[in-house]
């Protein structure tokens, strides 16, 4: 669908929300939230200590102990990215490509958002040099870059950035004073978490990192908003946690009481809520393994998933065979394979990518099933990727990207 702006490319409501599970809810979070619904209080602003207090237990199991009064927790990361932009103030850097969610709320309080490159090798985090150049010609015009927001298990390229590439990034962040905001809703995605090394930038540069996590990304069904942030232990800190809770207080950016009661019970980590992560994590990290392979076997091109639902192909290669479709840009991507498919596939400018390049990015819950008895079915193979539904799904990405890859081969040019 087009849009009515000035380029004629897109709604500008449109957003390409979190890639979902697409699997029934755990029955034991179902549970903690039934008993929590008679609950006639609500949560605190800022959130209640039980959920406080396991959110400071969850990352104390991650090497990085805080207490509640560093921690705030919101319906949402995106109520929390908002909070903490409007606290923090100045002009916004941001990877690109980078989440769809991270640029609107700056530019919802009126601040220029900067989109940096990143290196070859991962997105979510901007490359160092690209990085401090834009901060110097964006002070030389007169701006005031404050703020960094970073990824790095990210969306949409499900890459994780490598400790040495991020820890160049961070260096060259704080020669320039900027804060970071780290998103880690991926965190706990890991397609391979033994062979991976996971290193956040608030172990590298803990008094100038906020740490915010969306609990949809991992432990949380997507529909329940819950999100937690770790503020720095430091006078600013103090400052900052203070006037986060002034923006959530005046928006009145609760979470909703039975959801919070939920998610202090995921964030304690039962074995039925880890069991239920490590099950979902293996299931779309199969079924991302195999879209890349169809990706890249039509001659498109896509950094190997890491973390997360989903990947970022590019089909820049296949340029000609799409021209030929009336596909010039990523939004005639977007509508072609939005309507090809069946499902959403929102192009990489939703990702503030260049409009002109030819990238998606394709989420693995389009491949699960329409119906709950066959997502279910999905969790509990032990070879999901083989199951009849799943490979029709998956026969029809392959003859759909095929079909250009084709179009793509008639297209060449004689030798």
């Amino acid at each position: 669908m087009r849009g009515t702006g000035p380029e004629g490319h897109g709604p500008v409501r449109y957003g390409p929300t979190l890639p979902g599970d697409g699997l029934p809810v755990l029955p034991d979070l179902a549970a903690v939230l039934a008993a929590a619904a008679e609950r006639a209080d609500t949560e605190p602003v800022g959130g209640g200590r039980a959920l406080l207090e396991a959110a400071c237990g969850y990352w104390e199991r991650r090497g990085t102990p805080t207490g509640p009064e560093r921690v705030v927790a919101g319906p949402g990361a995106p109520a929390l990215l908002l909070a903490l932009t409007a606290a923090l103030g100045g002009d916004v850097l941001v990877p690109r490509p980078c989440a769809a969610w991270w640029a609107p709320y700056a530019r919802l309080l009126g601040r220029p958002v900067f989109h940096v490159p990143t290196p070859a090798e991962c997105g979510g985090v901007p490359d160092p040099y690209a990085l401090l150049e834009t901060v110097r010609r964006v002070r030389a015009e007169g701006g005031d870059p404050r703020l960094l927001v970073l990824s790095v298990a990210d969306d949409p390229t499900a890459t994780v950035a490598p400790p040495e590439v991020l820890h160049e990034a961070v260096e060259a962040a704080a020669d320039e004073g900027l804060h970071l905001i780290s998103d880690e809703t991926w965190r706990d995605t890991l397609h391979a978490p033994r062979d991976t090394v996971l290193v956040g930038p608030a172990e590298m540069l803990p008094d100038r990192v906020t740490v915010v996590s969306d609990l949809s990304g991992a432990l949380l069904p997507s529909g329940w908003p819950a999100a937690v942030a770790r503020l720095p232990d430091t006078g600013a800190g103090d400052d900052l946690h203070a006037r986060v809770l002034d923006v959530l207080t005046a928006l009145d950016a609760r979470v909703a009481a039975p959801v919070a009661a939920a998610a202090a019970f995921a964030l304690t980590e039962p074995e039925p809520v880890t069991a239920r992560v490590e099950t979902a994590v293996r299931l779309h990290a199969g079924l991302a393994a195999v879209a890349h392979n169809a990706v890249v076997a039509a001659g498109g091109l896509a950094l190997p998933p890491r973390a997360g639902r989903h990947l970022y192909a590019d089909l820049g290669p296949l340029r000609g065979a799409l021209a030929a479709r009336g596909v010039g840009d990523a939004q005639d991507l977007e509508d072609l394979l939005t309507a090809r498919l069946g499902m959403p596939v929102p192009g990489g400018h939703r990702f503030g990518d260049d409009l002109g390049a030819l990238r998606v990015r394709l989420s693995t819950d389009m491949l699960l099933g329409g119906t709950e008895a066959r997502r279910a079915e999905c969790l509990m193979s032990p070879t999901p990727w083989e199951l009849p539904h799943v490979q029709r799904a998956l026969i029809h990405l392959r003859s759909v990207l095929d079909d250009l890859r084709d179009d793509a081969q008639r297209w060449e040019p004689p030798r």
